[in-house]
């Protein structure tokens, strides 16, 4: 496994319960170490993942909102990668009784419970926008704009093909960047659907999924 770089989910890949344990830091360190890049690819927001996760200092970019915001931790920049929510749109949400949401520079997220809801106030609106589901979290986007988007951007500032990343992940938000790697892997505790699309399926789940799979291209990347 020659690769140049390594693009990974953060819920339910990187960390357990929005936790990355110590191992899985140190397996990063390692690969950073190699002089190989690092990219987070995530639904959260840029402020929520500094707050959970400070190491996420040591990706070189993180495409943030689903795909709606590159981040660049190096140098601080952060650049959305479509508008902001409508006005109009979070209005109608909002009068609709939609609970929870929260608002990103481009994201809208909410709960899959919401899901029924939301595509209603869609129709009424005919906003162009899509729902994303993530396990029990929804997410709202701009039509166009999913974790592929913010991979290709993270891939093009970093000067890296597409085909020289590692990818994994474990839901259905992360086959549409996935599908662009040059290897599509999944942690243990990936949906099903995954794991019958990945050239890669790890033994283990979570962090320590990622870790086996740094190991293993750091280890043949020696031969």
């Amino acid at each position: 496994m020659r690769f140049a770089a390594l693009a990974t989910d953060y819920d339910g890949t990187l960390a357990r319960d929005g936790v990355v344990d110590g191992g899985t830091i140190a397996a990063i360190r390692r690969f950073r170490a190699s002089g190989r890049k690092l990219i987070l690819v995530t639904g959260r927001q840029v402020p929520d993942l500094e707050r959970v996760f400070p190491a996420v200092r040591l990706f070189d970019a993180v495409a943030a909102e689903n795909g709606g915001v590159l981040w660049l931790p190096p140098s601080g920049a952060e650049t959305p990668l479509a508008p902001p929510p409508p006005p109009a749109l979070v209005a109608a949400l909002r009068g609709a009784g939609v609970a929870p949401l929260d608002f990103g520079r481009v994201i809208i997220a909410s709960n899959a419970s919401a899901a029924a809801a939301i595509g209603r106030v869609l129709e009424q609106t005919r906003a162009a926008y899509r729902i994303i589901l993530n396990r029990e979290s929804l997410m709202l986007l701009p039509e166009g704009v999913d974790k592929a988007t913010g991979f290709r951007a993270a891939a093009r500032a970093l000067d890296l093909a597409p085909a020289a990343v590692a990818g994994i992940g474990d839901a259905e938000n992360d086959e549409a960047f996935l599908a662009e790697c040059g290897l599509f892997a999944v942690v243990a505790n990936a949906i099903e659907p995954l794991r019958e699309r990945a050239g890669f399926v790890a033994r283990s789940g979570w962090g320590a999924g990622v870790t086996e799979l740094i190991d293993r291209i750091l280890r043949e990347s020696t031969r």
